[in-house]
């Protein structure tokens, strides 16, 4: 086997493995270059950071795929190219220019990223999926489109991991500057990427390159707002471009993993700024939106499965749709490369294999202070007998959290909150089972505060 076939094979297999953002980011550009007598295998990446990131973050899990793939390897090395010139580590030959990095176009391309607006131009409508969990979203966004700067402004979208966010806010960057032909300026820039800018600017003393670049344009979309909470020098210069953009009637379009008031570092001149315009929220996707999702790839991809494996595939997608497209390409590489035929027992077996179980590693504590930090609300209070609503049903979810993440016995968890009767444990862990399943905005809570576990 060929260096660049065992690669690509090696590829496959770490894309499932990792989230599709962080594969493109990170691995979708390296390549095998060397494989030594001694067993050591090369590996490229585009930039020293690519490479420092790559060394420090997917060193073992690299390591791990190859050696299954090719038992012939001992260890691995990284280093970066350029031009498919290698260029080793250390090298004073490196080709970088931190200034050119830090205000040109984003690195590390999906597809070709438009150099002027940073947008993608695989994300548009028309192959952005509506459901029930996203069409209030996509409501608004179109919206946007029509009345640039004069309806829903700002337009505040929060989510959870992998439900379509960037998609959607890229969309709607694409239709604005398709539609109008590029005279309306379009910027995208997710949040790392600004507090970048904002640092190099502040060592370089050149802020004044920040307020010219952001405050000229149309349309400002910027990504995972939350990651500039507790940064004081980006919020206070995000502060300003927001302002004023505002004032001059631009459109501003941000993204979020949670609404602006679950924010806990961001300044709250900001959260009022954001809570000022339309807050449109994207949950988890029901059963009927996954199905959808599936079958769009899959022509994408120019294949088909049954409707059976279809559902298996849908039901064991826990919340994010990201997730879809890692399981497709499992299951077409198992079917392509190893001959196996795709029916929904094999795609259970397969599907089972990179698919996370819920994580048991939680403890109650911290099940009870994530509910408690998410509803604003004392951990005491949960766990003490005050009867008012806004204590009652974050103790039930709360319950019903202790014995679905870590599968508690009743009794325990009537203990644990506050040496109830266990028959009360029951009650609010069934109360909350029933509504869950037809109630999109408690799904949603559940899923942020299951998030917010994780976390912690």
């Amino acid at each position: 086997m060929g260096l660049e076939q065992l690669w690509q094979n090696v590829l496959a297999e770490i894309e499932l493995q990792v989230s599709r953002p962080n594969f493109v980011t990170w691995l979708k550009n390296s390549q095998l270059v060397e494989k030594k007598d001694d067993g050591t295998a090369l590996v490229a990446l585009p930039s020293k950071f690519a490479k420092e990131w790559v060394e420090n973050k997917y060193q073992k899990i690299i390591l791990g795929v190859l050696r299954n793939t090719d038992a012939s390897t001992k260890k691995i090395e990284f280093s970066v190219y350029n031009n498919q010139v290698i260029i080793k580590t250390g090298s004073k030959k490196f080709p970088t220019n931190e200034e050119n990095e830090s205000f040109g176009q984003l690195s590390f391309q999906e597809l070709k990223i438009d150099p002027e607006t940073n947008l993608n131009p695989r994300y548009n409508f028309s192959n952005f999926i509506v459901g029930s969990s996203n069409e209030l979203a996509y409501a608004a966004a179109m919206a946007v489109v029509e009345e640039i700067g004069k309806k829903y402004n700002p337009l505040f979208i929060y989510g959870g991991v992998g439900v379509g966010k960037t998609h959607l806010i890229q969309a709607v960057g694409n239709e604005i500057k398709n539609r109008y032909q590029n005279k309306v300026q379009v910027k995208y820039v997710p949040s790392e990427k600004f507090t970048n800018e904002v640092i190099w600017a502040i060592r370089n003393k050149r802020m004044e390159t920040i307020k010219e670049k952001y405050r000229l344009i149309d349309v400002l979309v910027i990504d995972d707002i939350q990651f500039i909470g507790g940064k004081p020098k980006t919020e206070e210069e995000f502060f300003h471009t927001f302002n004023a953009l505002y004032e001059n009637n631009k459109q501003i379009i941000i993204s979020s993993d949670r609404p602006p008031r679950f924010i806990p570092t961001l300044e709250e001149r900001l959260r009022s700024r954001f809570e000022g315009g339309m807050i449109a929220d994207i949950s988890y996707p029901d059963y009927e939106l996954k199905v959808a999702v599936i079958k769009t790839k899959l022509q994408t991809k120019n294949t088909s499965f049954n409707d059976d494996v279809i559902a298996v595939i849908a039901n064991k997608i826990q919340k994010s749709l990201r997730e879809a497209e890692g399981i497709i390409n499992r299951l077409i590489f198992y079917h392509q490369k190893k001959g196996i035929e795709i029916n929904p027992k094999n795609a259970e077996q397969i599907i089972s294999e990179v698919v996370q179980e819920p994580n048991r590693n939680s403890t109650p504590e911290q099940i009870i202070k994530a509910v408690s930090e998410f509803f604003e609300v004392p951990s005491n209070d949960i766990i003490g007998h005050c009867r008012k609503k806004e204590i009652v049903f974050p103790r039930q979810i709360a319950i019903y959290l202790l014995r679905e993440v870590l599968d508690l016995s009743y009794p325990y968890i009537a203990e644990k909150m506050g040496k109830r009767d266990h028959t009360t444990a029951i009650y609010a862990h069934e109360k909350i089972a029933q509504n869950i399943s037809r109630d999109q905005a408690l799904n949603q809570k559940i899923m942020m505060i299951k998030d917010k576990i994780k976390q912690n």
